[in-house]
């Protein structure tokens, strides 16, 4: 994934936090970002294993995860600790807006 200049990361901020009031409304505004525009599904490798993101939550205590699934097995990782593959899925530039 090419790094964001700071205006594109600054544009992607302010388009995703508009409304937001409070850190809670702003972490609900990137989700919506990242779960509308990230392409998924898409494969990628944790910990050396072929896993397939599904999707995005927002949980408590969390935050942001994906939702990998391989098998019938799922895990949720962190969206800041997951890695992406090489080319990076469309609306990955949303995680780095949000990194």
């Amino acid at each position: 994934m090419a790094e964001l200049s700071e205006a594109q990361s600054d544009a992607l901020v302010e388009q995703a936090t508009v409304d937001a009031y409070d850190d809670d409304e702003w972490l609900s505004g990137f989700h919506v970002m990242i779960e509308d525009n990230l392409a998924m599904p898409f494969r990628t490798t944790v910990l050396g294993v072929e896993v397939t993101v599904k999707g995005v939550e927002l949980r408590a205590g969390s935050g942001i995860v994906a939702i990998c699934v391989r098998g019938r097995h799922r895990q949720a990782i962190g969206i800041l600790d997951l890695p992406l593959p090489d080319p990076p899925p469309e609306g990955s530039e949303w995680i780095e807006a949000y990194r």
